[in-house]
């Protein structure tokens, strides 16, 4: 059997890169937002409709370096920001909200992210990966005219301690927010996904900036996860979850989740990272989320 569809092919022929680099006109600026200084990248025609890309919890928006040139060049205006306390939005922050906080919570990612939304002056398409799924689902439920679809990539598909439901250590997950966030580190920094050596150097550089505080809040914000799937689900917006054969939770919870909010469910032979590995294939089938859409 031959197909037309050459996703998975090209996505195989990926070499390793230098993840610092986006492609060629990609604006760069800060976006002022109620936690401080947001650092963003944007491609594509300014009057086009925009996709935005969110990424999680220890990652930043270079996790988004390949999606961008394919989304572009399909007609869209892409942007990626650092969430707060991460990379170069490291200094944004609870203290400085008004009143100041001491954590991180869910209102101040998810007030970041509407108020990047409310800029554009109409609804976007909206990506969130892993932690950050947790944060534009929030962001759907309190403000769905700002959502043209929605795409939740490797996103905890359940609620509550979310950790539980990980292969092989959901059995020893519960722990401190601390002592968690610190298992989780040491298998990024030990390169356990075995990830090419141009993206664990990126990772490693990453983390030694990221604060360490930000991201013991965010996982203990994920052992908290409130469920709002019947409220995600009452909006009529096209969604898609997007996950690889081997994510950190098992395929049969996506399944469940996407029944749940009433969500098409697209799988790739790859990790918990489908926009480093997946790239082509998953921009396919966010082009087909995009024209439900229409």
């Amino acid at each position: 059997m031959t197909t037309i569809d050459d996703a998975l092919a090209r996505d195989q022929a990926l070499p390793d890169l230098d993840w610092h680099v986006f492609p060629a006109g990609t604006e760069r600026d800060v976006f002022r937002a109620p936690s401080g200084g947001l650092a963003r990248v944007r491609l594509g025609d300014p009057d086009a409709p925009r996709v935005v890309l969110v990424p999680g919890v220890a990652g930043s928006k270079e996790d988004f370096v390949l999606l961008f040139p394919l989304l572009a060049a399909a007609g869209y205006r892409v942007e990626a920001y650092d969430i707060a306390g991460h990379y170069e939005s490291v200094d944004a922050g609870p203290q400085h909200l008004d009143p100041p906080r001491e954590s991180y919570d869910y209102p101040l990612f998810v007030d970041d992210l509407v108020a990047i939304l409310e800029e554009g002056g109409g609804p976007a398409h909206v990506l969130g990966y892993s932690f950050a799924g947790l944060v534009t689902e929030l962001a759907l439920v309190a403000r769905p005219e700002l959502f043209r679809s929605l795409t939740l990539m490797a996103a905890p598909p359940a609620t509550g301690q979310v950790f539980r439901g990980v292969k092989h250590i959901g059995p020893i997950s519960d722990m401190s927010p601390h002592r968690a966030a610190g298992l989780i580190l040491w298998g990024i920094r030990y390169n356990l996904n075995r990830t090419p050596p141009g993206r664990i150097a990126f990772v490693r550089e990453r983390l030694g900036i990221t604060g360490r505080a930000c991201i013991d809040d965010v996982v203990g914000l994920m052992m908290a996860t409130p469920d709002v799937a019947d409220d995600v689900a009452a909006i009529d917006v096209p969604k898609l979850i997007a996950v690889g054969e081997q994510d950190l939770w098992p395929q049969a919870q996506h399944d469940a989740y996407a029944l749940r909010i009433g969500a098409r469910v697209a799988t790739y032979p790859t990790g918990h990272a489908p926009c480093e590995t997946a790239p082509h294939q998953l921009v396919r089938d966010m082009l087909q989320l995009f024209a439900a859409a229409q």
